[in-house]
């Protein structure tokens, strides 16, 4: 079971990043239900072997491309972000203190944590893109204006994917002029 869900998650993660445009020092940003991966309920089954190997196949790729992972917790710490200390620094936001349990903040941030370098919380980040593993809803850290992806890989595990990623607004009405290449 644990080598499917690796190979889905290698394969959300890989298409993720190269739809999503990202540079070195952008954020990309995970909520994951490990129960839902497992077929459950929020909140219900968390397991640290899922989050484990779901961590272990999505954070090589983000750390070969130099950017900063984002993970959201689950609600017991109001959807707070686990993320390089540097990363919250980069964007002027605030450090909380808080460490993710199992059942309070879930399973996969708490791997997170257990893994960053510097890890610290803070409660809002703006990512560049994210997904969604299992329906948790990322968006509220996500940078204006988000733009879906789609995806081959549907699930991993029993959970839906979502994604999406972000792009500058365009101001100005119909006689402005944009740069086609400011994805």
């Amino acid at each position: 079971m644990y080598e499917k869900i690796k190979q889905q998650a290698k394969e959300v993660i890989s298409e993720a990043l190269e739809k999503s445009n990202l540079q070195q020092g952008d954020i990309f940003v995970i909520g994951c239900s490990s129960s839902t991966v497992k077929g459950e309920a929020f909140g219900t089954a968390s397991s640290m072997d899922i989050a484990q190997a779901l961590f272990d196949a999505i954070y090589p790729e983000i750390q070969k491309r130099g950017i900063y992972l984002a993970v959201q917790c689950c609600e017991h710490l109001n959807r707070a972000i686990i993320t390089e200390k540097e990363a919250v620094l980069k964007q002027n936001r605030e450090i909380v203190n808080v460490v993710p349990q199992p059942k309070a903040g879930g399973s996969f941030a708490t791997i997170a944590y257990r893994t960053f370098r510097e890890p610290c919380a803070t409660e809002h980040i703006k990512a560049d893109a994210g997904i969604d593993i299992g329906g948790v809803l990322i968006g509220m850290h996500l940078k204006e204006v988000a733009v879906p992806l789609s995806f081959q890989t549907k699930k991993i595990g029993e959970a839906h994917i979502t994604g999406a990623r972000t792009r500058a607004k365009f101001i100005g009405g119909e006689r402005a002029v944009y740069d086609e290449n400011m994805k």
